[in-house]
């Protein structure tokens, strides 16, 4: 084949599949720290609405802590350990079908950079390389959009929630409980709503969209959680309860 790019490459959505999955993994910590930051301080906002106690602030603040953490990180292993199922039984069936049908999984292959744009002669020129050189891998990237070396670990995406999730609480929880009570509500308000800003601006620009609108809903959804989380505890704390 001549020296085009086609020749060096192996074209499909898994090309670049280091860079896009570190950007998921990125994208994903943002969002568990968001999440730990907005349901934290929705619940100590809510019982500071109820008691000015430092001590009943942090042991709600720890507890959500805890709770949703360990949540975030079940969470993502049953999910990540179902796609990757799902990723192992596809590979698995195309690595049968190379075995049974060769000289149609070529054609299928070929058919797939013909879609793509390429001239037939071309693109049965990539496909035979590709395929003499590992054809599982080729199939897998092109037809299944699947990187084998790069299946997902239930555990680390358990880990980077559990973390990222706890990362994101301990602002609140801090905010909450250090300051003076005069000032709790005031100081958590501020720190959480700077800290959202910062988040939606990170995860606009790791998925390379608009931050402006990323940033407000951002604020105006922790915003709207405090507010309501607190005027339910400062009713129930009029109430008596």
């Amino acid at each position: 084949m001549g020296d085009g790019p086609s020749a060096h490459q192996e074209p499909g959505p898994a090309a670049g599949g280091g860079l896009g999955t570190r950007l998921n993994w990125l994208r994903a910590g943002v969002l568990g720290a968001n999440d730990g930051i907005v349901s934290t301080a929705g619940l100590v906002v809510g019982v500071a609405g109820v008691t000015t106690s430092a001590t009943t602030l942090l042991a709600a603040g720890l507890a959500g802590l805890l709770a949703g953490a360990l949540s975030m990180a079940s969470g993502e292993y049953v999910s990540v350990s179902t796609q990757r199922d799902s990723e192992r039984a596809a590979l698995a069936q195309e690595r049968r079908e190379l075995a049974e049908q060769p000289a149609a999984e070529l054609a299928e292959l070929t058919g797939l950079f013909e879609d793509r744009g390429l001239t037939p002669e071309v693109a049965r020129e990539v496909a035979e390389q590709l395929t003499a050189r590992d054809a599982l891998t080729a199939h897998a990237r092109v037809e299944l959009g699947i990187d084998p070396e790069q299946i997902v670990n239930p555990w680390h995406a358990a880990w980077a929630s559990c973390v990222s999730f706890t990362v994101g609480a301990l602002l609140p929880l801090l905010a909450i409980v250090l300051p003076p009570a005069s000032l709790r509500i005031p100081v958590t308000v501020v720190a959480v709503l700077c800290a959202l800003l910062l988040t939606g601006w990170t995860g606009a620009r790791l998925g390379d969209s608009p931050v402006r609108p990323s940033m407000l809903r951002n604020v105006l959804g922790g915003g709207l959680a405090m507010a309501v989380t607190y005027a339910a505890g400062s009713l129930l704390g009029a109430a008596g309860v």
